[in-house]
């Protein structure tokens, strides 16, 4: 029996007007197949058809003699990816030619790598430009976020927002924009920056709120930071800073006493500084004057309870009000001599006092304790020596007038306690390096977040 063999269309002659899709071959005239299929190389990149989803690959058409086989692990740079998440029948997809043929005759793709390939050109336009790129936050790695780019993209944690993210995994699966701050082809490394996004755009809004705020207008806001020396206000795009003296009418030790981050908080703008984009904001000018609650409740003379807040060495600091201290200077605090005013009181102390005298003007209030009729203070030790401190030496009595009350030195000095040693100059005071008041203190003296 002759052995038949098949017509090639390699051997055959190309049938004029065909446009060599036919060739003539002993006569016959057949489709030249070898025609219709687009030439490649490994390493260029094809595009094709999914035409099957298998657990562990995918098989795309090509247009070439066979579909091309595009393993699982060079469908995505993500780790252990199901390929039908990945690709669906009929999708379009771009592939990188990796092998012709294997040791199984098989068309071997990676449309991570056409990807990859695509995503590097993109990404250095981008680095160049300064224009931001795009991607899925796809991991939580230490110290930041893997995005996927098409290339894997590092995201510092120090760089994902303006301030510091507590939680990094509420941003799986976000598509985010960043800029490429470094990039290096020979080791695959893109590191980005969101934050040099998001303080781009707060630039812009940052003017806007300075162009629409002005000094006296009260605002809301959130509590964006807790330093020493104040708390910081984000108001929709620029921060503001309350100094910790116009948090409260009262004493405050430390801001975190009375704030949290995260607070809302109404406050008054108090002053701006438009050249250097600086906001002083008040809290306690929100709130209630409690000054005000003395000028129009009490008088001259009128006896009223007490906590001692502080001892100095001229007297002391009584509190009648939530906000309202008052001097009992040291000369009002016994009938007889005192040397030191903690042998009368402490800090802490709960005690009844009288008003010498009201100064609205200067918020000052004077009181007395020797002068409360029927008041027992625990004697906390000897007043001195050879008979000091014994009542009658001269000294007015606890029901002595109040015609008789001598000139206390309300001065702006005492008040302000300059008879107390001076502050730590590590401390809240020498927190405000730009040396401003404390009602003007910037905005740009935040301490970074940790």
């Amino acid at each position: 029996m002759a052995e038949v063999t098949a017509a090639s269309p390699s051997e055959g002659k190309v049938v004029e007007g065909s446009e060599g899709l036919l060739v003539e071959v002993n006569g016959q005239v057949i489709p030249n197949y070898d025609a219709t299929l687009s030439p490649f190389e490994e390493g260029d990149v094809v595009t094709g058809n999914v035409v099957r989803i298998d657990a562990d690959e995918v098989l795309v058409d090509i247009g070439y003699k066979s579909e091309g086989v595009i393993p699982s692990n060079e469908l995505s740079i993500r780790k252990s990816v199901d390929p039908a998440d990945e690709v669906e029948l009929g999708e379009e997809v771009d592939a990188l030619v990796l092998t012709k043929e294997d040791q199984d005759g098989r068309l071997i793709l990676s449309k991570k790598r056409a990807r990859f390939e695509k995503a590097w050109k993109r990404i250095e336009a981008a680095a160049e430009s300064g224009a931001p790129v795009e991607g899925t936050v796809i991991e939580v790695v230490k110290g930041g976020l893997i995005i996927d780019l098409g290339v894997r993209g590092f995201l510092p944690a120090s760089l994902v927002d303006i301030r510091r993210v507590p939680h990094l995994d509420e941003y799986l699966g976000q598509t985010i924009e960043c800029k490429v701050i470094e990039l290096n082809r020979s080791r695959n490394n893109v590191v980005l920056s969101r934050r040099a996004v998001l303080e781009e755009e707060r630039k812009e809004v940052r003017q806007q709120i300075l162009d629409r705020l002005q000094p006296g207008m009260v605002v809301e806001g959130q509590i964006s930071n807790i330093v020493d020396f104040g708390a910081f206000v984000d108001l929709d795009g620029i921060d503001g800073l309350i100094h910790i003296s116009e948090l409260s009418w009262s004493h405050v030790n430390h801001p975190s006493e009375i704030l949290s981050i995260g607070d809302t908080v109404r406050v008054k703008v108090l002053d701006i500084d438009r050249e250097r984009q600086r906001i002083s904001l008040g809290l306690k000018q929100t709130q209630e004057d409690p000054w005000q609650r003395v000028v129009d409740t009490y008088s001259v003379g009128d006896e009223l309870e007490g906590k001692v807040t502080k001892v100095v060495t001229f007297g002391a600091f009584v509190e009648i009000l939530d906000g309202v201290e008052g001097l009992v200077h040291i000369s009002e605090l016994a009938a007889h001599h005192v040397d030191n005013p903690r042998e009368i009181i402490e800090p802490g102390d709960e005690i009844r006092v009288k008003v010498l005298e009201i100064d609205s003007e200067r918020r000052r209030l004077s009181l007395s304790i020797k002068r409360v009729e029927d008041q027992d203070l625990p004697l906390r030790r000897s007043a001195g020596p050879s008979g000091e401190g014994a009542e009658g030496d001269g000294e007015p009595s606890a029901t002595a007038n109040l015609d008789d009350v001598p000139e206390l030195g309300l001065s702006e000095d005492v008040f302000a306690d300059d008879d107390v040693p001076p502050a730590d100059t590590n401390g809240q005071e020498a927190a405000d390096p730009a040396g401003e008041s404390p009602g003007t203190a910037a905005p740009d003296q935040q301490q970074p977040a940790s």
